[in-house]
């Protein structure tokens, strides 16, 4: 959209100044018109040095500036300039101007990944809540009047109106709000019909986006059992996949008719990527998409060299006829579209057109691409293609580092380079690579993770495998001969907060927001357990890393060295020791449903708990005697976290893990703050349902134990208030929270956790639900700090099986809402052991001063000796089984 503002316009300044001025401003034309763009940005530089004070004049040379800027890649630059054009322009009054500057800046801004900045210029407020403008018209979409938006529609200016509007629409697009996205750019067809085509491919891509969207909801929705919703967002999908293909279509013909090749080849790579991308149907059949492709590289032949010549060439090479990756460049090509030949020469021409436009981020990317093309190609002549790998990845990196004008491809470039060095064996070098690389994602990750987006870019092809890659070969490196305890504690200590830089990644990829990154601890893992050796005093942390052909568990103790294991089997001899990743989670998924189905067997069969306890807890028996360690605090990785860690089996001792421990998790130290609770916290808000319940087509069976449950809860807090059934809908809970604050906060229902956090929710009554974002908005409202939440109790929840995302719902629940601990179920058991466990944990957590985690721990063995309880409080002999008792964890703060 920009495109319709960016024109030079010196002509009215050249007049109105010194002979050596004029000299200067005109050879910067000519020097820019030449494509010598550092020329021009000098000799307009110096004009602006010795001519500062006339407004008029700094504001048009500022303007150009900043697009000079803008073409070779010095962004900041050209903020800084469109900033000063924008004071300029102010200072004479032409506010036309102003707007359409705020307008450029926005586009730089959206182009940096900070679409929330352009927002705040376009339309002077950012819309959190994309349905409250559902049913608006788009010219009732209100914009503040100093906005760029509402300047442009002040002054009747239509191409400044379409630029805003155009712009306003990608941004939102790039948050995720793709129906506010679309209600911006069809507003901005509305405004000026004769420059619609402007807006074509922004179209396209919204409709595209959104189409994602709705297949990642049908698929969230089909994993839960709400199949009237599957098809629902299948239907609309394949529909917004159409509006997408029309709309590049029509891209693609307005640009032909018109000779524009620029926007042609847009329009061919769009819908090229559109059918690439897309899971459940194809839009165009092969010999339609083979002649699309043909058509691409004739226009290709014809551009001029842009930036759009650049990556046109680099998406063509690496065309995939099935694309599922966001990124080509984190793995190596399966099936590419086109020849070996072909590609090399497109990717050798697009580093030769990147050198002449002297744009460092081209000149990056182009490097880039052309390096990962020979770390990709055939072994023949190894050596060879290593050497030209690692030539063209380096120059990547030199470009994207200076002046730090390509940051967001940097750490592709540091992991490709450690990649390449990998396999030269220069494992050092790899590392420190990689290691650069997770220090550059982490700097940015938070700009490309806050992004309030469900169709994520996808964090498992671009982040997960570096973070994992990284502290793989730290760990590998600690088995390759013998190691210096201060180097070896230096490279765990590194592992760690590799991995808790990952957990944490996870969750925040999740829920789409910054809520979790705002309780972050900046303090690392190793300097917590150092600064908190009372409050960490007699507790163990195990945390566990998934690897690809391996899992590693890495034990922390408070002022002591980290010990570190990969999961073996200790009836296997020599390299077979080694569990698989693969043979642990089928162990992991036995061990599950085992559990689940345990109460409809006579006696719990211990052996595959009792094997996953000699493979994760015994090699490390000797640092966590109970004498010395109470509690152990698990903090998982992926499928590790949907099973219960108290369920696993000593057959040494014939015990239980709990029974020994004490047993918590939480998905990161640096999330949880240690702290014993408040003695004084009495008041408890009850909240229950024990009718059936019908949520988008689901059926919810009646919980006949939740009367009993709540009964109980209220015997042990006098001081409550309860909504059941009726009395309990998200308004209700609202207002009573509004009212006064409870510290416990208990609630007796189905809770479901999906794939995606619109799939999280609680049920409630009136077949309504209380989603994971109408919770958090509720108990972050409370009328004093939303920490004055002690505990959260979530009962009878259910979590969607065969996605590890889902119990990423149950671990972040707490931590989402800004509760310190939480209570909650892995899987649904309604019955009246639920209300058992729950009535003894709360009387051990009320009465006795036990900590959450010595309560729970308290209240599930006296479940395990069911059989052996006195009379006068015997429970049903059969709740021993840990179907009954082990689904029950405790999250976050475990004192």
């Amino acid at each position: 959209m920009a495109t319709l503002l960016t024109c030079l316009s010196f002509g009215q300044v050249v007049s109105a100044q010194t002979p050596n001025v004029t000299a200067l401003v005109e050879q910067g034309i000519k020097d820019y018109n030449a494509g010598n763009l550092f020329n021009a940005i000098k000799n307009w530089q110096e004009a602006l040095n010795q001519d500062n004070n006339n407004p008029s004049v700094t504001a048009v040379v500022n303007e150009n500036l900043a697009r000079a800027y803008q073409q070779v890649g010095e962004n900041k630059a050209a903020i800084i300039s469109l900033s000063a054009a924008i004071r300029d322009y102010g200072a004479i009054a032409n506010i036309q101007q102003v707007g359409r500057m705020q307008s450029e800046l926005a586009q730089v801004y959206s182009n940096l990944g900070q679409p929330r900045k352009a927002i705040a210029l376009l339309c002077g407020q950012l819309v959190d809540k994309p349905k409250s403008y559902e049913n608006q018209p788009s010219q009732q979409i209100k914009c503040t009047p100093e906005s760029a938006a509402q300047i442009a529609t002040k002054y009747n200016d239509k191409r400044g109106q379409v630029a805003a509007l155009g712009i306003l629409g990608e941004a939102y697009r790039l948050i995720g709000s793709y129906d506010q996205a679309i209600q911006y750019l069809d507003a901005a067809q509305e405004v000026a019909p004769e420059y619609k085509f402007l807006v074509f491919n922004s179209l396209g891509n919204a409709y595209k986006s959104r189409g994602q969207l709705r297949e990642l909801q049908a698929d969230s929705a089909n994993k839960t059992g709400i199949f009237s919703k599957e098809q629902k967002f299948s239907k609309q999908s394949v529909e917004d996949y159409d509006r997408a293909y029309q709309y590049f279509q029509d891209s693609i013909k307005f640009a032909r008719n018109e000779k524009q090749p620029l926007a042609e080849m847009r329009g061919l790579l769009n819908l090229i990527q559109l059918d690439s991308q897309t899971n459940k149907s194809k839009l165009i059949n092969d010999e339609e998409f083979n002649t699309t492709v043909k058509n691409a590289l004739k226009v290709l032949e014809v551009l001029p060299d842009s930036a759009t010549k650049v990556y046109g060439a680099i998406d063509l090479a690496y065309l995939q006829p099935d694309a599922k990756r966001t990124s080509p460049f984190t793995d190596c090509a399966n099936q590419p579209v086109l020849s070996n030949n072909e590609a090399l020469k497109l990717l050798e021409n697009s580093v030769l057109t990147s050198k002449k436009l002297q744009d460092n981020r081209l000149i990056s990317y182009s490097n880039g691409a052309l390096g990962h093309f020979w770390e990709c190609s055939p072994d023949n002549e190894k050596a060879l293609k290593n050497e030209k790998a690692l030539k063209y990845t380096q120059a990547a990196i030199v470009a994207a580092d200076n002046k730090l004008s390509a940051k967001d491809s940097l750490y592709l470039w540091e992991w490709q380079a450690g990649r390449i060095l990998d396999k030269e064996k220069r494992k050092e070098e790899a590392i420190a690579s990689y290691q650069r690389a997770f220090d550059t994602l982490e700097d940015i990750r938070s700009d490309i993770l806050t992004a309030e987006r469900d169709v994520q870019f996808d964090f498992r092809d671009v982040v997960r495998p570096l973070y994992r890659t990284l502290a793989q070969s730290r760990l590998d490196l600690l088995g390759v001969g013998a190691i210096a305890d201060e180097r070896r504690a230096n490279e765990l200590s590194a592992v760690v907060k590799t991995i808790d830089a990952l957990k944490l990644a996870e969750l925040q990829n999740y829920f789409g927001n910054d809520c979790i990154l705002s309780a972050l601890n900046p303090k690392q893992v190793g300097e917590l357990l150092k600064d908190n050796s009372v409050a960490f005093q007699n507790t163990g942390f195990l945390s566990s890393i998934i690897l690809k052909d391996k899992t590693g568990i890495l034990l922390q103790l408070p002022n002591q060295a980290t010990k570190f294991k990969w999961i073996e089997d200790p009836n296997q001899e020599g390299t077979n020791k080694i569990v698989s990743s693969d043979a642990l989670q089928k162990k992991i998924a036995e061990f599950r449903t085992g559990l689940i189905k345990g109460k409809e067997e006579f006696s719990y069969d211990t052996t595959t708990a009792a094997q996953l306890y000699d493979w994760i807890i015994r090699p490390f028996a000797e640092d966590i005697k109970p004498e010395k360690v109470k509690t152990l605090v698990f903090i998982q990785d992926g499928f590790l976290r949907s099973v219960p860690m108290a369920a696993l089996y000593d057959s040494q001792q014939q015990k239980y893990l709990v029974e020994t421990y004490a047993v918590a998790t939480t998905p990161s130290l640096r999330l949880t703050t240690p702290k014993a609770r408040d003695g004084s916290t009495q008041k408890a808000l009850i909240l229950g349902l024990t009718e059936k319940a019908t949520i988008d087509g689901k059926d919810f069976d009646q919980l006949f134990a939740v009367p009993d449950e709540v009964s109980a809860v209220k015997g042990i807090f006098p001081n409550h208030t309860d909504l059941i059934d009726k009395d309990f809908f998200p308004e209700s809970f609202q207002k009573t929270l509004d009212k006064s604050t409870y510290p416990i906060v208990h609630i007796a229902s189905h809770a479901q956790f999906g794939i995606i956090p619109e799939d999280t929710f609680i049920v409630t009554g009136k077949n309504q639900k209380l989603t994971i974002s109408q919770l958090e908005n509720s108990l972050r409202n409370l009328n004093s700090k939303s920490d004055s939440v002690e505990l959260l109790t979530l009962t009878a929840c259910e979590t969607a099986v065969g996605d590890d995302r889902a119990t990423l719902g149950l671990a972040g629940v707490a931590l989402q809402v800004g509760v310190k601990s939480a209570i909650a179920s892995l899987w649904s058991v309604s019955d009246q052991s639920t209300s058992e466990l729950v009535e003894t944990f709360y009387t051990n957590y009320r009465n006795a001063g036990m900590s959450i985690a010595e309560a729970l721990q308290k209240a599930q063995i006296r479940m395990i000796h069911a059989k052996k309880l006195p009379q006068s409080e015997s429970i049903n002999p059969s709740y021993d089984n840990p179907a009954y008792w082990a689904p029950m964890i405790a999250i976050g703060n475990w004192l």
